[in-house]
């Protein structure tokens, strides 16, 4: 049995351009779901945001799909008081890029997450204590398989488009192999079709900081503790592959604090940069779980589609949906050649694929930031 239980999405007129206040929505099934390690969960619950409206032929539907730190709340705001709105809100919205006027925009919070899907934070129904490292392994390919579940939940016939960067675009490409006939359109945007052995040592950097914290505890902690050290440590240590050496130089360069003079011969936070990363690392420990950092940062290493299928065009053999790919040069964590050799291969399969390099020194994080000439790519792309 499945039910989708929610308040409506949109509770407020929202300002022009904003899809206004949003109250997120629980999908939940009690039918069993068997993941890719041959785990298995009695049910599982999603939590997801909507905006916009589903026409009748459902139809008119676009999918978010949200990268390694994000969630399903990526436009409007919970409540008038909220200082930031959704992590895409620059994107979607009335008239906007991907406009709510027009489409059916999705976003769930991925399994194996800490904000409300089911993960290793959520409650055991045998035990009735959190999960732990006892919950399932999870895959990409698992996080596909439980939207659609949503998804048909919800009378979604087909996808006009699906959207995501990074761990959103690995997201959206196995969709496109998973369900061909579902989806339209692809929009890609820095990511990898398998990570670079880079790449998989900074995840295991990460990890590695919050399993050595004595605070984690074989995954075993309460709600409010656990590795908060080790886990603001990975993220202090992710964000900065995050981001270029080019736009750290131009925002911090090697600015002290205010008051550090004092501090030149002790190990105290002197430059302004250290400062900041440190505020990335505390922000980040209130809102994520560090089980569900290892779970997801572990799927994103075990997603490599040439090994999967013998080879990316034979990943792609059965792809269906045009594809736009996007690869942002000053990318160092997920380089753009690594978005490229994608749509090479869909060509190569003789899909309907475009590439574009986006010429910014943002770095990985690109995707994310204010830029018109990706919104305007977008945009072109829905019509």
């Amino acid at each position: 049995m499945n039910a989708a239980e929610a308040s409506p999405a949109a509770v407020t007129a929202p300002a022009s351009g904003d899809v206004g206040l949003v109250v997120p929505r629980d999908f939940v099934t009690t039918e069993p779901f068997t993941f890719e390690s041959g785990q298995t969960l009695p049910g599982f619950t999603l939590r997801y945001e909507t905006y916009g409206r589903l026409n009748a032929a459902g139809d008119n539907a676009v999918l978010i799909c949200h990268a390694l730190s994000g969630d399903h709340h990526c436009a409007g705001r919970h409540t008038a008081a909220d200082r930031k709105p959704g992590w895409w809100d620059n994107l979607i919205g009335p008239g906007k890029a991907v406009d709510t006027d027009k489409f059916f925009v999705l976003c769930a919070n991925v399994p194996g997450g800490c904000q409300g899907s089911s993960g290793p934070s959520s409650p055991d129904p045998a035990t009735g204590r959190p999960h732990g490292i006892a919950f399932p392994f999870v895959t990409i390919r698992d996080m596909v398989r439980a939207q659609k579940r949503w998804l048909d939940s919800l009378g979604v016939n087909k996808l006009f488009a699906l959207l995501g960067g990074s761990m959103g675009g690995m997201q959206a490409l196995q969709f496109g192999i998973e369900y061909p006939g579902f989806c339209a359109r692809l929009v890609l945007m820095a990511m990898t079709a398998r990570e670079s052995a880079q790449a998989i040592a900074f995840n295991e950097v990460g990890r590695q900081a919050i399993m050595q914290d004595p605070a984690w505890n074989g995954g075993n902690y309460q709600k409010d503790g656990g590795p908060r050290v080790g886990l603001a440590i990975a993220r202090m240590m992710a964000h900065i592959t995050y981001v270029s050496d080019a736009s750290m130089d131009r925002k911090f360069g090697r600015k002290k604090k205010a008051g550090a003079a004092g501090d030149a011969y002790t190990f105290d936070g002197q430059f302004e940069v250290e400062s900041y990363l440190k505020h990335q690392g505390e922000s980040f420990i209130n809102r994520f779980d560090a089980n569900s950092y290892l779970y997801i940062t572990r799927a994103i290493d075990h997603f490599d589609l040439a090994a999967a299928y013998g080879s990316l065009e034979a990943a792609f053999a059965h792809v269906e949906a045009r594809s736009l790919v996007l690869g942002f040069t000053s990318d160092w964590l997920f380089p753009p050649s690594q978005s490229r050799a994608i749509a090479l291969a869909l060509l190569r399969a003789g899909k309907r694929a475009s590439y574009a390099e986006l010429d910014t020194d943002l770095g990985h994080d690109s995707f994310l930031l204010e830029s018109p000439q990706l919104y305007d790519l977008v945009r072109g792309f829905l019509v």
